[in-house]
């Protein structure tokens, strides 16, 4: 009976749909951090066994600190095969890593091909994995035509990617993938954001996606996103593209805002929490007062004093200072108490209003769609 083969990162990612489960036998915690995308966590050391087998390596040397590691990964590789792998069929076909393809990956694929199971290991393990991220994301934005869509806060440009993927354009939404929305209000509730290895990851597998003979719709974001960061080969590719901007009313950006940030009308006490992050822009004076809407539930009155004291100047020094394109952009307006708008009231739907101009941007780019 044959026993595990090893392959290396470049055929692994080739052939890489072909494998039934890829298998990350880290710890919890290291697979929490970052994994290839598509892996399930198929631990044979959990958090506190890895410190435990650590500390004895420190403290008593390699040889009893390897014994008591067999054990536990003996133990926990006979909990797998009685639990979540004793339904798998003779043919089923995983991929098998750990950090860097030695001891722990070893284990259990030795175990899986003793069943029969036919296993591959990655040569190199994660650390192998995450070398080829790097090196891809230096070269992956260079293979792109990107399109920015621009616009100040409020008027729907994530929405906006939503809608244009709906509609077969495709669409790289940085914000989802880094769980975030883009500034000091954006943590989204009950999604906390990826490592920065995470998010690499996330933006590698996006990317290499991407069909490279149709443009790529992004937001015009910054170099950061809530904690994460844009890899500069990106970023630098973003902002010497070329961008559409969408304009709408006051009216319609206030009305998306609430919308978007429903979380904050149900607790006030939180969004205190946040706009204490801009005290040293705009001084505890004008932070309280913005409180005091909060609480009074003067929400019209906030948002709109938020746009036009705080984000909307940020835009206009941010867009001119690193979108070169930014002058020669098509401008789509959403409502129509915008410039140049085709007839909406003010106020209109959001939904439909975005609707509308996904329609628009995708009758500008015809080729942009599913070929």
């Amino acid at each position: 009976m044959k026993g595990p083969r090893t392959v290396s990162i470049a055929d692994c990612l080739a052939t890489l749909d072909r494998y039934d489960a890829i298998l990350d036998a880290r710890s919890p915690a290291e697979f929490a951090l970052d994994h290839i995308p598509g892996a399930a966590g198929a631990p044979v050391l959990d958090d506190l066994e890895r410190a435990e087998v650590g500390t004895l390596h420190a403290r008593e040397g390699a040889f009893v600190a390897r014994r008591r590691g067999a054990a536990l990964v003996a133990r926990n590789i006979g909990t797998l095969l009685e639990t979540r792998f004793s339904a798998m069929p003779p043919d089923w076909r995983p991929l098998v890593y750990c950090w860097r393809g030695g001891n722990r990956s070893g284990s259990l694929a030795i175990v899986l091909s003793r069943v029969g199971w036919k296993v591959d290991v990655l040569e190199g393990g994660y650390r192998s994995y995450r070398r080829q991220v790097v090196a891809d994301l230096e070269q992956l934005p260079q293979r792109h035509r990107f399109i920015v869509v621009a616009g100040r806060t409020g008027v729907g440009k994530s929405r906006l990617l939503s809608l244009l993927a709906e509609r077969g354009l495709q669409v790289l939404d940085l914000e989802a993938l880094a769980a975030h929305r883009g500034s000091i209000l954006g943590p989204i509730p009950d999604n906390p954001q990826p490592s920065q290895k995470g998010f690499e990851s996330r933006l590698w597998q996006a990317l290499r996606n991407c069909d490279d003979s149709r443009p790529v719709f992004v937001e015009s974001e910054s170099r950061k996103i809530g904690s994460c960061q844009v890899p500069g080969p990106l970023i630098t590719r973003m902002r010497s593209s070329e961008c559409i901007v969408l304009t709408a009313s006051p009216e319609f950006r206030i009305r998306l805002l609430r919308e978007d940030y429903e979380h904050f009308l149900g607790n006030p006490a939180l969004l205190s929490e946040r706009l204490s992050a801009f005290v040293p822009i705009h001084g505890k004076s004008r932070i309280a007062h913005w409180d005091s809407q909060a609480s009074n539930g003067d929400w019209d009155g906030l948002v709109g004093e938020l746009l036009a004291d705080h984000y909307d100047p940020a835009y206009e020094r941010s867009m001119a200072r690193n979108f070169s394109r930014l002058d020669a952009a098509s401008s789509i307006a959403v409502d129509t108490s915008a410039p140049n708008g085709e007839g909406k009231d003010a106020g209109a739907d959001c939904a439909s209003s975005l609707a509308d101009a996904a329609d628009r941007i995708a009758a500008l780019y015809p080729a942009a769609g599913r070929s």
